[in-house]
């Protein structure tokens, strides 16, 4: 992959949120790969000034395909009371996805339970009295028809792994672009997931943040119009 210019969304002393693109990964990689998280620290050793390590915490993570809005917290005090919030559920998390097929309802709430599947490397949804399944919320809402395809606007309730791409490919609509999970349709870098809002309470000034980020080029060319 080609160096990344981060490009920040937000930033204080307190809090860093800045754009991932597809194909990077937020961090814990071997072989000293970049990631996100390495490259924001390096941003913030550079504009900064700072000698020594950088500390940087990470209370926001995006699987390596998808795209969207990551948050960092630049203090321990401030990584401490973003987790929280996010332990609490009163962070917003709003995710776009462009889905396989066309989704009906237009509006649903999805509940399953699943669980890790080791051999395929997979989440799965199972029977909620298998041994260690833990539940999985969201909502959406229909926003477009593009091809044969959804464009869907998602909240989550809950942060389980690779949650929203293994509950849709559970009701057949599968990610564009996520052969992992079933999709046949290709979506040129990465698969059509993004972050598209994240809204929390400053750890320091109490104050209702909300961030957005645009989606990629290849979500445009599909078809996608951004409001505003």
């Amino acid at each position: 992959m080609s160096p990344v210019r981060l490009t920040v969304l937000y930033e204080d002393n307190h809090v860093l949120a800045v754009f991932k693109p597809a194909g990077l990964p937020t961090m814990g990689t071997p072989g000293g790969r970049p990631t996100l998280w390495t490259i924001a620290k390096q941003y913030i050793k550079e504009r900064y000034h700072k000698p020594g390590n950088v500390y940087l915490g990470v209370v926001s993570r995006l699987d390596s395909p998808v795209t969207g809005v990551v948050l960092f917290a630049r203090t321990s005090k401030a990584a401490a009371r973003l987790t929280e919030q996010f332990r609490a559920r009163t962070v917003e998390k709003t995710y776009w996805a462009i889905v396989e097929g066309i989704v009906e309802p237009p509006v649903d709430e999805c509940i399953d339970w699943v669980l890790h599947d080791e051999p395929s490397k997979r989440m799965c949804v199972v029977n909620p009295l298998v041994a260690d399944a833990r539940q999985a919320r969201l909502s959406y809402r229909r926003k477009d028809v593009l091809d044969d395809a959804t464009l869907l606007e998602l909240e989550l309730e809950t942060g389980r792994k690779h949650q929203i791409r293994v509950q849709l490919a559970h009701r057949h609509h599968p990610i564009v672009g996520d052969a992992k999970y079933g999709s046949h349709r290709a979506f040129g870098h990465g698969i059509a997931l993004h972050a598209r809002r994240v809204a929390f309470d400053h750890p320091v000034r109490h104050e209702r943040i909300e961030l957005q980020a645009a989606v990629p080029p290849s979500w445009r060319a599909l078809g996608v119009v951004e409001e505003g």
